[in-house]
């Protein structure tokens, strides 16, 4: 049975965050807030829970996992980040975008892409999500919480108690949120590929 943390979306309480935090540095999965649905993630180490969640939302290891940053000072121990990448990152986060980098050897390789060796980048315009992230003090492995069957992100935290509160260790409320998942680009060759139009506005890479 899953914890079930109420969080308040603009100034997130720091006990429950600590809280949380010491279930993902333990070993845990988490769903929680961002500002494209809710999204399921775990320790960047967490091999086991690497596979809860591919498990949960039967990936196979084509699929781009992301990190999940706080902000951009992350960047380099984990991604190959060209000039004119940095500057449209640094001009578009936080925000809706995942960006996909070639993976430094930081990455564990379980989480590259195994053709391209590329991994996806986030920086959330989400409040819960952030002051998770800085709780952990490292950046989080994570992607949208699309069920199978499903192409819409879940963004009803009680229909996912309701789904997944025998499958993850803890359930962040941060409110009902839109269903839309992240833009993607790709910028692993250092010239913007729009992969995936979604909550982002892909103009800026047009």
């Amino acid at each position: 049975m899953s914890q079930f943390f109420y969080v308040h979306p603009d100034t997130p309480q720091q006990r429950l965050m600590k809280q949380a935090a010491a279930i993902v540095q333990e070993g845990g999965v988490v769903v929680y807030p961002t500002d494209s649905g809710y999204a399921i993630g775990c320790g960047l180490g967490n091999k086991n829970g690497f596979d809860r969640i591919c498990q949960i939302r039967r990936l196979n290891k084509d699929h781009h996992f992301t990190l999940m940053c706080r902000d951009l000072t992350e960047l380099s121990a984990y991604a190959r980040v060209g000039n004119q990448a940095f500057r449209l990152l640094r001009n578009n986060t936080p925000g809706a975008y995942t960006f996909i980098f070639r993976g430094t050897k930081e990455v564990p390789r379980r989480l590259l892409n195994p053709k391209r060796k590329t991994i996806g980048i986030r920086v959330p315009d989400n409040n819960i999500a952030l002051a998770l992230i800085d709780a952990i003090g490292e950046p989080m492995m994570s992607c949208s919480l699309i069920l199978p069957g499903n192409e819409a992100t879940e963004s009803d935290p009680e229909d996912i108690r309701d789904k997944l509160e025998h499958a993850v260790d803890l359930i962040l409320n941060g409110g009902n949120l839109g269903e839309q998942p992240t833009t993607v680009i790709d910028l692993s060759d250092d010239t913007p590929e729009l992969l995936r139009e979604g909550a982002g506005d892909p103009e800026p890479f047009s």
